[in-house]
């Protein structure tokens, strides 16, 4: 629990002392608390250094926490409206329960802003850890050069180059070529791959696999992009693909997610003589709710969330037990689930 000392014997540490120590005002600190986007980045860079120096602890839960009344690792989420991190936490929940340990969450979408306001709190709670998911490389390097190393820090779903961090993320290269060959395996060659921002990392890394397996058996494939990964931009790809469809230009189509394969299930599914998967085979990716619970139950390649979680949580463990622990990257290895989006079940 940070203390100011000079000023009353262990007097708590309060807004005016990180302002103080930071050069700016007390609702400048507000704001970096509460309102990140409004605070430029060096002013926010200034304000979280001297919150983890002085130990500030903003409101009554997070002083239980740094009083060291619990045991407790901070998960910072990217998106909790798709399943994939919700498996996560599950996996992250279990181990700490196996270590006598809580977790607390916060859910970001994706925003970097937040992200580090979350990483800032956590640090100031004294959490025993942190883990936290991302996939774009911005938001690694804005998250580890701004990181002192207090607590230990765990990227999930991300492969990153740093060398004081762990990370643990999916093979998203060998999804992408197992979507590929199942495709082809179901005699498809005329093949789009729908993809979101090649910035995100599992999107160019899929993407790849799919291309790669492609040549290897001499498939050509196109490329759609969307600017971003949801149901009505996969519609929208559909009602542009479903013309090639009917005229034999398209057969198979991969989707770097389900929430697009799903988009593009239903945009087909309305187009007159179309039939999934007699003239289209679509193939997505996450095996979330979109996938199982959908009109078109879809194939997909599925991804080990609650181990991913899991692993994170082993990891920051051992690394709360040992501080000098190597650290390392641990890549998982998604597999293949057929549903009626590529095989005909009744002719199976």
């Amino acid at each position: 629990m940070g203390r100011v000392a000079g000023e009353g014997v262990g007097r708590r540490v309060g807004i005016g002392d990180v302002a103080r120590l930071a050069g700016v005002s007390q609702g400048t600190v507000s704001n970096v608390l509460n309102h990140p986007q409004r605070v430029s980045e060096a002013t926010l860079t200034r304000v979280e250094a001297a919150i983890a120096t002085l130990g500030f602890v903003p409101h009554g839960p997070a002083r239980s926490l740094a009083a060291g009344s619990t045991r407790a690792l901070g998960l910072v989420l990217s998106d909790l409206t798709n399943s994939l991190f919700v498996d996560i936490s599950r996996g992250v929940e279990r181990v700490a329960t196996e270590h006598q340990a809580y977790v607390l969450m916060a859910n970001t979408d994706a925003d970097l802003a937040r992200e580090r306001q979350y990483l800032a709190m956590f640090e100031a709670s004294q959490t025993l850890a942190t883990l936290v998911t991302i996939n774009d490389a911005s938001h690694f390097r804005g998250l580890v050069d701004g990181h002192r190393p207090s607590h230990p820090l765990i990227f999930l779903n991300y492969r990153g180059d740093s060398d004081h961090h762990c990370r643990v993320d999916m093979d998203n290269r060998l999804g992408g070529r197992l979507a590929a060959r199942h495709l082809i395996d179901t005699g498809r060659r005329r093949l789009v791959v729908v993809a979101g921002p090649l910035e995100l990392q599992p999107v160019a890394e899929r993407l790849a696999g799919f291309t790669e397996e492609s040549a290897a058996a001499g498939v050509e494939v196109r490329v759609e992009r969307v600017d971003q990964i949801d149901r009505s931009h996969g519609w929208a790809v559909g009602r542009r693909l479903a013309p090639r469809v009917g005229a034999g230009e398209v057969d198979g189509v991969f989707a770097v997610a389900d929430l697009l394969a799903a988009g593009i299930a239903q945009a087909f599914g309305v187009e007159p003589g179309l039939s999934i998967p007699r003239d289209v085979g679509i193939v997505g990716y996450d095996d979330n709710r979109a996938a199982w619970d959908s009109p078109m139950p879809l194939t997909t390649i599925r991804q080990p969330g609650e181990a991913l979680g899991a692993a994170g949580a082993a990891i920051a463990f051992e690394e709360i037990g040992d501080p000098g622990h190597t650290h390392r990257q641990v890549t998982l290895v998604p597999h293949l689930v057929v549903r009626r989006s590529t095989v005909d079940e009744r002719v199976v």
